[in-house]
C-alpha cells in the first residue's frame, strides 16, 4: 500500500459545506499503484465508492467534491479557453492575409471542439437541474422536521432546549442547502455567458436593415416611383375649419310648350336668297295686283 493510501485511512470525511460523511476505510488501486477511488463507510447508508479525483486530502479530514461541480468546472475552463484561441486566430488572419488558409485549417479544429463541448453541456445542465430539484426536496424535509418541533414544543411534548437544538442543526442544514443552490445558479450563469459569446464569434455579421431601407428609398428610381404611385395630398386652408361638402340635388325641369318657346324665342326674319325662286315670283305678282 502507497504511502497515500496510508494517510488517507480513518479519516473522517466532509463535504465541502462542512457536513460530516463518513471515514474512509480502504482505497482501489490500479496496477501503477495510483488511487482510483476510495471506500468511505457511511453508517447506515452504507459504503459508498468515490473517484480519488472528488476528494481534497488535508490534514485531519478529507474533502468530498460534488461530481457536478468537478465537470461544470472542466466544461467553462475549457471553453474559455477556445474562445481565447478562436479570437486569437481571427486576429491573427485579419492582420495577415497570406495566413488565411493556414488559419482556416486551424478554425475549424476549434469549431469542432466548441460542438463536442456543446454536448457536453447538454448533459452538465441536465445533472444541474436533477440536483435542483434533489436540494429543494432536502429544504422541504428540513423546514417539516423544523416545524414539526415547533409543534411538539407548543404542545409541551419536548422543552424549549431540545426545539433549540432541532432549530440549530435544520438551519445549518437548510444553509447548506441555500449555498449549493446559489453555487448551482452562478454556474448556470456563467454557462450562459459563454454561449453567448459562442454564438457572436461562429454567428456571420448581419447587415443593418434600416440602413439598408434608406439606401434602398434613395435611388433615384425609387423616388422617381414613389412620387408616381404617391400622389400629393389637397393643401387645405389652416384659417378655416374644413367641413364636408354638401352635395344638393336639384329638381329636373318640366319640358315647356311651343306656345312657350314661340313667345320667348320669335323666328327671325328670313332673308331673300337666289337659292329661293319661288319667293321672287310671289313678289313679282303682288307689284303687278298693286299698279
Amino acid at each position: 500500500m502507497a504511502n497515500d493510501d496510508i494517510e488517507i485511512i480513518g479519516k473522517n470525511v466532509k463535504d465541502m459545506y462542512g457536513t460530516f460523511m463518513g471515514k474512509v476505510i480502504g482505497t482501489i488501486t490500479d496496477i501503477d499503484g495510483s488511487i482510483q477511488s476510495i471506500g468511505i463507510d457511511c453508517g447506515s447508508q452504507g459504503l459508498q465508492q468515490i473517484q480519488y479525483e472528488q476528494i481534497v486530502v488535508q490534514n485531519d479530514v478529507v474533502i468530498f467534491i460534488p461530481k457536478w461541480r468537478l465537470d461544470s468546472q472542466r466544461l467553462i475552463r475549457e471553453k474559455q479557453l477556445t474562445l481565447r484561441r478562436l479570437k486569437a486566430l481571427m486576429d491573427i488572419a485579419s492582420e495577415n492575409d497570406h495566413m488565411k488558409e493556414d488559419a482556416e485549417m486551424i478554425h475549424e479544429k476549434y469549431k469542432s471542439k466548441l460542438v463536442t463541448l456543446d454536448e457536453a453541456e447538454s448533459e452538465i445542465t441536465a445533472k444541474l437541474e436533477e440536483r435542483m430539484t434533489e436540494l429543494e426536496e432536502e429544504t422541504k424535509s428540513a423546514r417539516m422536521l423544523l416545524f414539526d418541533a415547533k409543534v411538539q414544543c407548543k404542545s409541551n411534548e419536548i422543552s424549549d432546549t431540545t426545539f433549540d437544538s432541532v432549530k440549530l442543526c435544520t438551519n445549518e442544514v437548510i444553509e447548506r442547502i441555500s449555498h449549493e443552490i446559489a453555487e448551482i445558479k452562478n454556474v448556470k450563469s456563467r454557462i450562459a455567458d459563454l454561449e453567448l459569446e459562442v454564438q457572436e464569434i461562429t454567428a456571420p455579421p448581419q447587415p443593418n436593415v434600416q440602413e439598408s431601407a434608406v439606401s434602398y428609398l434613395e435611388t433615384p428610381e425609387q423616388q422617381q416611383v414613389v412620387q408616381t404611385i404617391l400622389p400629393e395630398a389637397p393643401i387645405v386652408s389652416t384659417n378655416q375649419p374644413s367641413e364636408p361638402v354638401k352635395v344638393e340635388t336639384l329638381p329636373i325641369p318640366e319640358s315647356p310648350t311651343e306656345s312657350e318657346v314661340s313667345a320667348e324665342f320669335p323666328d327671325p326674319p328670313k332673308q331673300v336668297t337666289p337659292e329661293t325662286p319661288k319667293d321672287n315670283d310671289n313678289d313679282w305678282l303682288a307689284r303687278m295686283e298693286v299698279q
